[in-house]
């Protein structure tokens, strides 16, 4: 039986619908489509959110780490190939991923173009909205400033003479004096007011650094796209002039172009180290280092004369030369079997050891019959122990000696494959000096000669010069780069030390004839100096009026004309308007001011 009045009692479906139109509704309603245009106006409100910034912006850092676990391309492209030679497995793997070019890979420049778009679009939409801030007024007076989180009431004799216009007159000045911007309310009427905000460069400061973010993103591209850097060894005597040739390693921009090389010319005078010869535990140790150098900004300018230090870089042509490292570089000259001078000049010595302790090789493709390869060490003050291994115990010229081995055969430079000019493969060559031969290894003062054996010829060491090693970069975007990073910390410390806020005022007169004066104070975001800072605002309105801070709060007596129970009950007073303290009266009596939404 129950279950047929059940069933009686069950509506229809579309007896349900007939009955309910929302519910007919709800069942026929379907969601639009949302269309090319509105997919992108979604895909532009997300890639422009602050949330999207801040994680292309760790996704940014986290896409640069390959560039410092691989080798790059662009650094030394030999390292490279020697690393996909190295790792036949998944070397050619990382280069189709393009981990090698981390920096001008297509997807790397995704992030970077995308985190950039990113910053416009949230910087734009703030920086006109924070415009039209600016120029609006101050909310409008709320009508219970006893709901603010600072509030505190005033009390002016009536034999003081001042009414209510005139106080909020005073309170509209000094608050002017203090930064606010002030819009005074019914100045006329019997409950005058006034709305006064102050703290706009909170924002701005914001602004500046998310601002700065792009111009640091911009000048960095710059610097990516245009810019190049390079390394040089000078001898003293030697001339470095601007041309791609002249380099002994360049990397350009991605987009570089040659014409962006001014041929000015450097040529390095002399080089001069000073050591520590006081200090015992940095004896022989390096302290000063100058280059003197001979400039020239173009082939036809004045010759002028400079010094090049460490951390004091020359600048040239729109770029800085930097001094990176020095040696010493023995002159020598070998003849060849024939009696032909098949090389002179200084050799660059590589640093190995203290002291100056150097290595040498010496490659001599033009030697006749055979060519030549020399392989050994410079020492700038040469000692020998007991067991005959020689050393250097002076990085000064006290007793210069170079130790060589020497080798004959196929240099493999005819091939055209890139060598390091540091390194001699011995393995195609066939050795004709060397310790464990019974001709021995060739050991050379300056001025002196050795005859190789078998009649390749001769090699004398003539002397000794010095060497520095120079850097030079040129960064379009460096300066700019420098300019918004400061930019951005002081935009950042602004917004973290600037404070928004909010002040609002309103009196009126008193049966006796006593002027009631209250005020509140509403910060935008936490503001844990606002409690002090209505203090200030209450000692200096207490000082313009000339009251008692022990009498000016006192509290009129209730009447219909008074200011209401929030505008008469003082800090601290029980009753209804002291208690009440509902976050929600204060929204809904704001509820006109567009700008007090944004507050809450």
């Amino acid at each position: 039986m129950s279950e047929r009045v059940n069933e009686k009692k069950k509506p229809a479906p579309a007896d349900n619908a007939a009955a309910n139109p929302v519910a007919k509704a709800k069942a026929e309603a379907a969601m639009p489509a949302l269309g090319l245009t509105g997919m992108l106006r979604w895909a532009w409100t997300q890639l422009t959110s602050m949330r999207t910034a801040l994680f292309l912006l760790l996704l940014l850092a986290v896409a640069a780490v390959p560039g410092s676990l691989f080798p790059q391309r662009p650094a030394n492209p030999s390292i490279v190939t020697q690393y996909i030679a190295d790792h036949p497995d998944y070397g050619k793997i990382l280069d189709s991923l393009q981990l090698y070019d981390v920096y001008s890979s297509a997807w790397f420049s995704a992030i970077y173009i995308l985190l950039f778009i990113s910053l416009i679009g949230c910087v734009v939409p703030r920086a006109i909205a924070h415009y039209r801030a600016m120029r609006s007024q101050p909310p409008r007076t709320p009508a219970r400033l006893s709901r603010l989180p600072e509030y505190g009431t005033l009390v002016i004799p009536a034999d003081a003479g001042i009414p209510a216009s005139d106080a909020i007159a005073d309170a509209a000045a000094k608050l002017k004096k203090r930064g606010y911007r002030v819009d005074v309310r019914d100045d006329d009427g019997a409950r005058p007011s006034l709305g006064a905000e102050r703290g706009f460069l909170k924002e701005v400061g914001n602004l500046v650094f998310h601002t700065s973010l792009i111009g640091v993103l911009v000048s960095v591209a710059a610097g990516g796209l245009f810019g190049y850097s390079g390394q040089r060894i000078l001898v003293e005597g030697d001339t470095f002039v601007n041309t791609l040739v002249g380099y002994d390693q360049f990397t350009p921009g991605t987009n570089f172009q040659s014409s962006q090389l001014q041929p000015y010319s450097i040529q390095l005078d002399k080089f001069q180290i000073t050591f520590d010869r006081e200090s015992k535990g940095k004896f022989g140790q390096p302290i000063d280092f100058k280059a003197d150098v001979t400039t020239r900004e173009t082939p036809d300018a004045p010759a002028e004369k400079q010094v090049l230090k460490v951390n004091d870089p020359v600048s040239l042509g729109g770029t800085s030369i930097y001094l990176t490292g020095n040696g010493y570089a023995p002159v020598v000259t070998i003849r060849d079997g024939a009696g032909n001078v098949a090389m002179q000049g200084p050799v660059v010595a590589k640093l190995q050891g203290d002291n100056y302790y150097s290595s040498v090789v010496i490659k001599v493709p033009d030697a006749k019959p055979d060519q030549l390869g020399f392989a050994g060490f410079f020492l700038p003050t040469a000692f020998v122990t007991e067991e005959g291994v020689s050393f250097s115990g002076d990085p000064e010229l006290i007793n210069p000696q170079l130790t060589l081995n020497s080798y004959f055969g196929d240099l493999g430079l005819n091939a055209g494959s890139p060598q390091n000019v540091f390194e001699l493969d011995v393995k195609k060559l066939t050795p004709l000096n060397a310790r464990n031969l019974d001709a021995g290894g060739i050991t050379l003062a300056p001025g002196t000669t050795y005859t190789l054996p078998d009649g390749k010829g001769t090699i004398s060491f003539d002397g000794v010069k010095r060497y520095i090693g120079v850097d030079i970069h040129h960064n379009p975007g460096q300066l700019y780069a420098l300019i918004f990073a400061l930019l951005a910390v002081a935009g950042l410390v602004t917004s973290l030390y600037v404070n928004r806020r909010r002040v609002w005022v309103r009196t009126g007169t008193h049966p006796d004839g006593r002027t009631m004066v209250e005020y509140g104070l509403l910060a935008r975001g936490e503001d844990h100096r606002l409690a002090a800072e209505a203090e200030i605002i209450r000692g200096l309105l207490t000082e313009e009026w000339g009251l008692d801070s022990r009498t000016a709060s006192q509290t009129a007596p209730s009447g219909p004309e008074d200011n209401g129970p929030a505008e008469s009950v003082p800090n601290g007073a029980s009753g209804d308007a002291a208690t009440e303290s509902r976050p929600e009266d204060f929204i809904q009596s704001t509820a006109g001011s567009s700008e007090s939404k944004k507050d809450q």
